[in-house]
Protein backbone atom coordinates (compact mmCIF):
# COMPACT_ATOMS: atom_id res chain seq x y z
CA UNK A 1 0.00 0.00 0.00
CA UNK A 2 3.34 2.13 0.41
CA UNK A 3 1.24 4.16 3.46
CA UNK A 4 3.39 6.59 5.58
CA UNK A 5 3.70 5.38 9.34
CA UNK A 6 0.95 8.30 10.33
CA UNK A 7 -1.43 6.67 7.64
CA UNK A 8 -1.03 3.12 8.98
CA UNK A 9 -2.24 4.23 11.96
CA UNK A 10 -5.19 6.11 11.35
CA UNK A 11 -5.95 3.04 9.24
CA UNK A 12 -6.05 1.26 12.33
CA UNK A 13 -8.24 3.10 13.55
CA UNK A 14 -10.86 3.25 11.28
CA UNK A 15 -10.38 -0.53 10.98
CA UNK A 16 -10.60 -0.95 14.54
CA UNK A 17 -14.16 1.17 14.67
CA UNK A 18 -15.03 -1.00 11.94
CA UNK A 19 -14.45 -4.57 13.50
CA UNK A 20 -16.36 -2.68 16.70
CA UNK A 21 -19.21 -1.98 14.41
CA UNK A 22 -19.79 -5.03 13.01
CA UNK A 23 -19.54 -7.05 16.37
CA UNK A 24 -22.56 -4.97 17.31
CA UNK A 25 -24.33 -5.64 14.18
CA UNK A 26 -24.49 -9.45 14.03
CA UNK A 27 -25.40 -9.65 17.71
CA UNK A 28 -28.24 -6.96 16.60
CA UNK A 29 -29.01 -9.59 13.69
CA UNK A 30 -28.63 -12.72 16.00
CA UNK A 31 -31.46 -11.14 18.08
CA UNK A 32 -33.69 -9.77 14.34
CA UNK A 33 -33.18 -6.51 14.90
CA UNK A 34 -32.20 -5.83 11.20
CA UNK A 35 -34.74 -6.95 9.18
CA UNK A 36 -34.34 -4.04 6.79
CA UNK A 37 -30.94 -4.93 6.30
CA UNK A 38 -30.14 -1.11 6.66
CA UNK A 39 -27.41 -1.36 9.46
CA UNK A 40 -25.92 -3.72 7.01
CA UNK A 41 -25.94 -1.28 4.52
CA UNK A 42 -24.71 0.80 6.22
CA UNK A 43 -21.70 -1.31 7.12
CA UNK A 44 -21.03 -1.58 3.87
CA UNK A 45 -21.02 1.91 2.88
CA UNK A 46 -18.47 2.52 5.81
CA UNK A 47 -16.24 -0.17 4.70
CA UNK A 48 -16.56 1.39 1.10
CA UNK A 49 -15.23 4.41 2.25
CA UNK A 50 -12.28 2.84 4.39
CA UNK A 51 -11.03 1.04 1.44
CA UNK A 52 -11.11 3.59 -0.95
CA UNK A 53 -9.37 5.93 1.23
CA UNK A 54 -6.43 3.92 2.15
CA UNK A 55 -6.23 2.75 -2.26
CA UNK A 56 -7.83 -0.59 -1.13
CA UNK A 57 -10.04 -1.06 -3.47
CA UNK A 58 -8.10 -2.12 -6.36
CA UNK A 59 -8.41 1.07 -8.14
CA UNK A 60 -5.36 3.51 -9.00
CA UNK A 61 -5.40 6.82 -7.34
CA UNK A 62 -8.23 6.55 -5.31
CA UNK A 63 -6.82 7.01 -2.06
CA UNK A 64 -8.31 10.50 -0.47
CA UNK A 65 -5.61 12.73 0.38
CA UNK A 66 -2.87 12.06 3.07
CA UNK A 67 -4.22 12.68 6.61
CA UNK A 68 -0.38 14.41 7.60
CA UNK A 69 0.61 17.65 7.56
CA UNK A 70 2.54 19.23 4.74
CA UNK A 71 5.53 17.61 3.38
CA UNK A 72 8.15 20.33 3.60
CA UNK A 73 5.77 23.32 3.13
CA UNK A 74 4.23 21.83 0.11
CA UNK A 75 0.83 19.89 -0.55
CA UNK A 76 1.21 16.19 -1.63
CA UNK A 77 -2.23 16.07 -3.08
CA UNK A 78 -4.34 17.21 -5.94
CA UNK A 79 -8.14 18.83 -4.63
CA UNK A 80 -9.83 16.86 -7.59
CA UNK A 81 -12.30 20.27 -7.66
CA UNK A 82 -11.45 23.51 -10.13
CA UNK A 83 -13.24 25.42 -7.33
CA UNK A 84 -11.06 23.97 -4.59
CA UNK A 85 -8.12 24.13 -6.25
CA UNK A 86 -8.44 27.84 -7.34
CA UNK A 87 -9.37 28.87 -4.06
CA UNK A 88 -6.41 27.39 -2.32
CA UNK A 89 -3.92 28.94 -5.24
CA UNK A 90 -5.77 32.20 -4.32
CA UNK A 91 -4.78 31.46 -0.15
CA UNK A 92 -0.65 30.53 -0.77
CA UNK A 93 -0.15 33.74 -3.01
CA UNK A 94 -2.40 36.32 -0.95
CA UNK A 95 0.12 36.57 1.97
CA UNK A 96 -2.36 36.74 4.70
CA UNK A 97 -1.33 33.55 5.96
CA UNK A 98 1.92 32.38 8.32
CA UNK A 99 3.51 28.85 7.15
CA UNK A 100 1.59 27.29 10.32
CA UNK A 101 -2.13 28.87 9.22
CA UNK A 102 -1.27 27.51 5.48
CA UNK A 103 -0.65 23.94 7.54
CA UNK A 104 -4.07 24.12 8.56
CA UNK A 105 -6.30 25.48 5.73
CA UNK A 106 -4.43 22.81 3.92
CA UNK A 107 -6.14 20.76 6.33
CA UNK A 108 -9.47 22.22 5.53
CA UNK A 109 -9.09 21.55 1.92
CA UNK A 110 -8.47 18.09 2.82
CA UNK A 111 -11.55 17.19 5.40
CA UNK A 112 -13.35 18.70 2.43
CA UNK A 113 -12.68 16.71 -0.52
CA UNK A 114 -12.82 13.48 2.02
CA UNK A 115 -16.46 14.83 3.02
CA UNK A 116 -17.39 15.44 -0.93
CA UNK A 117 -15.66 12.07 -1.41
CA UNK A 118 -18.25 10.40 1.53
CA UNK A 119 -21.43 12.32 -0.25
CA UNK A 120 -20.56 11.04 -3.99
CA UNK A 121 -20.39 7.12 -2.73
CA UNK A 122 -23.56 7.38 -0.40
CA UNK A 123 -25.33 9.30 -3.55
CA UNK A 124 -24.36 6.45 -5.60
CA UNK A 125 -25.27 3.91 -2.85
CA UNK A 126 -29.13 5.67 -2.89
CA UNK A 127 -28.77 5.06 -6.61
CA UNK A 128 -28.61 2.13 -6.75
CA UNK A 129 -31.17 0.88 -4.00
CA UNK A 130 -33.49 3.35 -6.16
CA UNK A 131 -32.89 1.13 -9.94
CA UNK A 132 -33.45 -2.01 -7.97
CA UNK A 133 -36.56 -0.41 -6.42
CA UNK A 134 -38.43 0.84 -9.35
CA UNK A 135 -37.63 -2.81 -10.82
CA UNK A 136 -40.04 -4.55 -8.15
CA UNK A 137 -43.52 -5.40 -9.79
CA UNK A 138 -45.47 -6.09 -6.78
CA UNK A 139 -45.53 -3.49 -3.55
CA UNK A 140 -45.24 -5.29 -0.48
CA UNK A 141 -45.20 -4.47 3.30
CA UNK A 142 -41.16 -5.09 2.83
CA UNK A 143 -41.12 -2.63 -0.04
CA UNK A 144 -42.70 -0.13 2.06
CA UNK A 145 -39.88 -0.51 4.57
CA UNK A 146 -37.43 -0.18 1.54
CA UNK A 147 -39.28 3.20 0.87
CA UNK A 148 -38.29 4.40 4.63
CA UNK A 149 -34.85 3.13 4.13
CA UNK A 150 -34.38 5.14 1.25
CA UNK A 151 -36.24 8.39 2.43
CA UNK A 152 -33.72 7.87 5.35
CA UNK A 153 -30.71 7.88 2.97
CA UNK A 154 -31.93 10.80 0.98
CA UNK A 155 -32.56 12.83 4.89
CA UNK A 156 -28.46 11.82 5.05
CA UNK A 157 -27.83 12.84 1.52
CA UNK A 158 -29.30 16.48 2.56
CA UNK A 159 -27.52 16.66 5.64
CA UNK A 160 -24.33 15.92 3.87
CA UNK A 161 -24.69 18.20 1.59
CA UNK A 162 -25.94 20.74 3.70
CA UNK A 163 -22.84 20.63 5.32
CA UNK A 164 -20.68 20.52 1.96
CA UNK A 165 -22.02 23.85 0.94
CA UNK A 166 -21.69 25.41 4.54
CA UNK A 167 -18.10 23.85 4.16
CA UNK A 168 -17.27 25.56 0.81
CA UNK A 169 -18.41 29.22 1.81
CA UNK A 170 -16.43 28.72 4.80
CA UNK A 171 -13.24 27.95 2.84
CA UNK A 172 -14.10 30.59 0.24
CA UNK A 173 -14.35 33.17 3.28
CA UNK A 174 -11.55 32.15 4.78
CA UNK A 175 -9.56 32.21 1.35
CA UNK A 176 -10.51 35.71 0.51
CA UNK A 177 -9.98 36.96 4.24
CA UNK A 178 -7.59 34.93 6.19
CA UNK A 179 -8.38 33.57 9.63
CA UNK A 180 -10.23 35.59 12.13
CA UNK A 181 -8.46 35.25 15.33
CA UNK A 182 -11.76 35.87 17.47
CA UNK A 183 -12.98 32.45 15.63
CA UNK A 184 -14.19 30.05 18.12
CA UNK A 185 -12.92 26.91 17.12
CA UNK A 186 -10.38 26.26 14.74
CA UNK A 187 -10.09 22.09 13.81
CA UNK A 188 -12.52 22.10 10.20
CA UNK A 189 -14.07 18.79 12.07
CA UNK A 190 -15.03 20.51 15.27
CA UNK A 191 -16.59 23.67 12.77
CA UNK A 192 -18.44 21.72 11.09
CA UNK A 193 -19.77 19.92 14.02
CA UNK A 194 -20.58 23.84 15.57
CA UNK A 195 -22.38 24.84 12.46
CA UNK A 196 -24.66 21.94 12.30
CA UNK A 197 -25.37 21.64 16.31
CA UNK A 198 -26.76 25.49 15.61
CA UNK A 199 -29.21 24.32 13.25
CA UNK A 200 -30.44 21.52 15.26
CA UNK A 201 -32.92 21.04 17.29
CA UNK A 202 -31.50 21.97 20.83
CA UNK A 203 -32.06 24.08 23.61
CA UNK A 204 -30.33 26.72 24.54
CA UNK A 205 -28.22 25.36 27.52
CA UNK A 206 -28.06 21.91 25.55
CA UNK A 207 -26.29 23.64 23.12
CA UNK A 208 -23.92 25.53 25.82
CA UNK A 209 -23.17 22.02 26.68
CA UNK A 210 -22.41 20.77 23.41
CA UNK A 211 -20.17 23.75 22.79
CA UNK A 212 -18.04 23.01 25.92
CA UNK A 213 -18.01 19.38 24.83
CA UNK A 214 -16.54 20.49 21.21
CA UNK A 215 -13.49 22.36 23.43
CA UNK A 216 -12.72 18.94 25.02
CA UNK A 217 -12.65 17.81 21.48
CA UNK A 218 -10.65 19.51 19.84
CA UNK A 219 -8.45 19.59 21.92
CA UNK A 220 -8.43 15.29 22.20
CA UNK A 221 -7.63 16.17 18.31
CA UNK A 222 -4.58 18.75 18.62
CA UNK A 223 -2.75 16.07 20.93
CA UNK A 224 -3.66 12.97 18.51
CA UNK A 225 -2.00 16.15 15.56
CA UNK A 226 1.06 16.08 17.90
CA UNK A 227 1.59 12.45 18.27
CA UNK A 228 0.88 12.12 14.65
CA UNK A 229 4.27 14.53 13.83
CA UNK A 230 5.92 12.87 16.58
CA UNK A 231 5.75 9.84 14.69
CA UNK A 232 6.58 10.92 11.77
CA UNK A 233 9.66 12.21 13.21
CA UNK A 234 10.42 9.38 14.57
CA UNK A 235 9.30 6.98 11.62
CA UNK A 236 12.22 9.31 9.75
CA UNK A 237 14.58 8.82 12.41
CA UNK A 238 14.51 4.85 12.67
CA UNK A 239 14.94 4.74 8.34
CA UNK A 240 18.16 7.09 8.97
CA UNK A 241 19.27 4.69 12.25
CA UNK A 242 19.10 1.54 10.47
CA UNK A 243 21.77 2.42 7.73
CA UNK A 244 24.35 3.16 10.55
CA UNK A 245 24.61 -0.33 11.88
CA UNK A 246 24.42 0.47 15.36
CA UNK A 247 22.36 -1.55 16.94
CA UNK A 248 21.74 0.03 20.66
CA UNK A 249 20.90 3.40 19.09
CA UNK A 250 18.43 1.20 16.59
CA UNK A 251 16.82 -0.44 19.43
CA UNK A 252 16.07 2.56 21.58
CA UNK A 253 14.71 4.02 17.96
CA UNK A 254 12.30 0.85 17.39
CA UNK A 255 10.86 1.57 21.06
CA UNK A 256 10.64 4.40 20.72
CA UNK A 257 8.80 4.69 17.61
CA UNK A 258 6.47 1.26 19.15
CA UNK A 259 5.50 3.61 21.61
CA UNK A 260 4.39 6.59 19.32
CA UNK A 261 2.81 4.27 17.31
CA UNK A 262 1.12 2.58 20.02
CA UNK A 263 -0.39 5.75 21.20
CA UNK A 264 -1.26 7.24 18.11
CA UNK A 265 -3.57 4.71 17.21
CA UNK A 266 -5.05 4.85 20.75
CA UNK A 267 -5.37 8.52 20.62
CA UNK A 268 -7.29 8.12 16.65
CA UNK A 269 -9.70 5.45 17.50
CA UNK A 270 -10.63 7.53 20.56
CA UNK A 271 -10.77 10.45 18.19
CA UNK A 272 -13.18 8.83 15.46
CA UNK A 273 -15.47 7.46 18.13
CA UNK A 274 -15.78 10.53 19.52
CA UNK A 275 -16.73 11.95 16.23
CA UNK A 276 -19.55 9.41 15.24
CA UNK A 277 -20.78 10.00 18.51
CA UNK A 278 -21.57 13.58 18.29
CA UNK A 279 -22.28 13.42 14.58
CA UNK A 280 -25.06 10.40 15.46
CA UNK A 281 -26.55 13.00 18.13
CA UNK A 282 -26.30 16.20 15.81
CA UNK A 283 -27.93 13.79 13.60
CA UNK A 284 -30.79 12.96 15.44
CA UNK A 285 -31.32 16.79 16.41
CA UNK A 286 -31.74 17.86 12.50
CA UNK A 287 -34.24 14.77 11.80
CA UNK A 288 -36.17 16.23 14.54
CA UNK A 289 -36.33 19.58 13.15
CA UNK A 290 -37.86 18.19 9.81
CA UNK A 291 -40.56 16.14 11.94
Amino acid sequence: LHLSAVKLAELHSDLKIQEKDELRWKKLKAEGLDEDGEKEAKLRRSLNVIMTKYGMNGKKDSQLVDTNYIKDGTESDTLDDPRLEKLWSKAKTSGKFSDEELDKLWREFKHHKEKIHEYNILLETVSRTEDIHKNVINPSEENLVKEEILHNKHRELKDKLRSINQGFERLRKVSHQGYDTTSEFEEPRVIDLWDMAKSANFTEKELESFREELKHFEAKIEKHHHYQKQLEISHQKLKHVEGTGDKDHLNRNKEKYAMLEEKTKELGYKVKKHLQDLSSRISQGLQHNEL
